[in-house]
């Protein structure tokens, strides 16, 4: 069977004379392997540029703290010592500018992953509940089931035996990861539940509040500095999301969205905001003050096992809640028949691990404040999905909403961009300093 983009299976759930369910299961696994392939392939590549992009970092630093051992040394040694220490200064550094467009690669590739990833998977998402599925725990277990495509890339890249960085207690670090895998469960159950009370234009709007939360633990737990700028951008999606939730209808959307629920829908999704937001602060403590690193091994790690208790957490939650005796009756029910019952599981679970891999990424790359921004670019994103696959109406709060939305990202973007910039003319000044003592 010819190659069929991911968007026409997506059609194929929605249109109501899709012959999904009539393909055979071993054609469709066929084309599930071959779509799969150049993804696995480009995280491949992603994770090989951002190990090389960690290796150039450390040797530049490296070469810069023997620079300014030569400095000190200088100015207490002859005229004859200096000459040499100046040849030694002249010699070739790594470029720079080389170094850059790796991590800005890193970077980007992660993005693509976030944003992508998660557009998705809160698309798939919503059609799950429209075409009949009903389970909160099994919508929570596909958020963190697919750990296991990690596996592959951690035995790949795995951690050096000669690392200057000495490896964290077994009982610790074991502690940290179960402790992230049990708060990812609690959010992604959060997360189920306001899925299903809210349109999925009004959820995803409302899920922007996260950057401030995360603005808030950030502060606190990772020393980020507060600016004008990022004031400014927590104030305006404070304010996007609080339009949203003043100004809801029960007609805005075609989904199956049960009537009541709108306003422990908008509580549930601030709170999972509010605990995504505490995660990715943690995740990132974790990075800087106990793995003290942010290589690929130890970024697919934390993915890895944390995503791997949050599945132990929610399959526990299955079966106590008694929802996985309903799942045959489910699955008969679906309105798109078996196949694509499970389609949408398991795209939805490679959609969210594409997330997660670039959330964690950016993380230990960047920061968990960056990572939110990202996340929260995606905003307009799922509306815009919402109304062309779903049937939303983006009336006028929602799309005033999303432009004060992207307001708020643009500032915070801006600020970034001046940090960068700041940070480049510092290490140029520090630079041309040096050489200059060295001449002397």
């Amino acid at each position: 069977m010819p190659y069929q983009p991911f968007y026409l299976f997506i059609v194929s759930l929605i249109d109501d004379d899709s012959k999904l369910a009539s393909f055979s299961l071993p054609l469709l696994l066929d084309e599930w392997m071959t779509s799969t392939r150049p993804i696995l392939l480009f995280i491949l590549f992603l994770n090989l540029t951002m190990s090389d992009a960690t290796e150039i970092q450390l040797q530049i630093t490296g070469v810069r703290g023997q620079e300014d051992v030569v400095a000190e040394s200088d100015k207490s040694t002859s005229r004859a010592d200096g000459t040499a220490a100046a040849a030694a200064a002249a010699a070739p550094l790594p470029p720079v500018s080389s170094q850059r467009l790796r991590w800005w690669a890193v970077v980007l590739a992660n993005i693509v992953f976030v944003l992508g990833g998660q557009s998705v998977a809160t698309l798939l998402g919503r059609i799950y509940y429209d075409q009949g599925g009903g389970s909160l725990w099994l919508a929570t277990v596909v958020q963190s089931c697919g750990a296991p495509l990690a596996v592959p890339l951690l035995l790949y890249f795995r951690r050096p035996e000669a690392s200057p960085v000495a490896r964290p207690p077994l009982l610790k670090i074991a502690a940290i990861y179960a402790g992230l895998g049990v708060l990812l469960a609690g959010d992604n159950l959060m997360y189920s539940y306001a899925l299903l009370y809210l349109p999925l234009s009004t959820y995803s709007l409302v899920c922007a509040t996260q950057l401030c939360f995360n603005a808030v633990f950030s502060y606190f737990l990772n020393k980020e500095r507060f600016t004008a700028l990022v004031l400014n951008s927590v104030v305006l999606l404070t304010f996007s999301a609080a339009l949203v939730g003043v100004s809801h209808s029960s007609e805005e959307t075609n989904s199956s969205v049960p009537e009541g629920k709108f306003a422990l829908g908008f509580v549930l999704a601030l709170s999972a905001s509010a605990a995504f937001a505490l995660i990715l602060s943690l995740m990132q403590l974790t990075f800087d003050t106990v793995l003290r690193s942010n290589a690929a091994h130890a970024v697919l790690e934390l993915q890895l096992w944390s995503n791997a208790a949050a599945s132990c957490v929610s399959v526990a939650g299955l079966f106590i809640s008694g929802e996985w005796s309903s799942l045959t009756a489910e699955m008969d029910g679906y309105k798109k028949g078996e196949v694509a019952y499970g389609m949408t599981l398991a795209w939805t679970a490679i959609s969210w691990q594409l997330a997660t891999m670039g959330m964690v990424g950016l993380v230990a790359t960047v920061s968990s404040l960056f990572t939110n921004v990202i996340s929260t670019v995606g905003m307009p994103l799922s509306p815009i999905m919402a109304v062309i696959f779903l049937g939303d109406r983006m009336d006028g709060a929602k799309v005033i909403a999303m432009l004060i939305g992207i307001w708020g990202f643009l500032s915070y973007v801006y600020q970034h961009y001046l940090d960068d910039a700041k940070s480049k003319n510092t290490a140029g000044s520090a630079d041309v300093t040096q050489t200059s003592e060295a001449k002397l």
